[in-house]
Parts: C-alpha cells; structure tokens; sequence
C-alpha cells in the first residue's frame, strides 16, 4: 500500500509514495539492500519502537511515532551500520530520505498522518 505523509503541525508533504510495512519479512527487510531512496519516498515501519541500519548503504532520516502519529524521537541523516535504542512511547517508525526532516522543519512533538494514496 502506498502512502501519503503529511506533517499537520508544519502543514508539509513528507512523503507521497511511501510504503507500510507491517509483516515480519517486510520489517525485517525495511530498507536494507536499498541503492538510494528517492525525495517523496518512504518506509513506515509498524509495530516499532527501535531500528537498526546494519547492511544500509544510505543514510536516512527517521521519526520514531506514538499511537497518534506524534514524533517522539527522530534522527537526521543517521547513517548505515548504526542501531538506535527502543523508545517505549513509539508505536511505528518512519524511515525517508536523509535531508527530509530537516528540509521541512520537522521537529520532535509534530503530529504526522498517513492517507492511503489512490
């Protein structure tokens, strides 16, 4: 499924392709192997509360989320072979392109929310 996310608090398109993983294999799998991620995609991660970017080859922003799409921890440009700490209040993760948040001011305490794109 591909997904639209929208910073509400900023009111700024994160992403207009991302994708949902919710199986084991998917969010096993997540971004490894991955040559680039292009502005515009993304990978939500769901259920996360930690991550890892061992076998990356690109760096990527990260927003760890709560239940209501509230960033409680995010990482700019966390680069491959690094692994985060779990974060309880996180729900799911999501992964964009390093220069994102950043890029549109994103910050933690911003609420995001995902519509299916049609």
């Amino acid at each position: 499924m591909r997904l639209k996310v929208n910073n509400v608090t900023r009111q700024r398109l994160l992403a207009d392709r991302a994708e949902r993983a919710e199986s084991f294999a998917d969010r096993f799998v997540g971004l490894m192997g991955r040559r680039s991620l292009a502005f515009g995609e993304g990978l939500h991660i769901e259920p996360c509360n930690s991550i890892h970017t061992f076998f990356m080859r690109i760096a990527i922003d990260v927003a760890f989320l709560d239940r209501d799409g509230v960033i409680v921890k995010q990482f700019l440009a966390l680069p491959p072979w690094r692994a985060t700490s779990v974060y309880f209040q996180a729900k799911s993760v999501l992964e964009l392109p390093a220069g994102t948040l950043q890029a549109s001011g994103t910050q933690e305490g911003d609420r995001l929310v995902f519509e299916p794109v049609v």
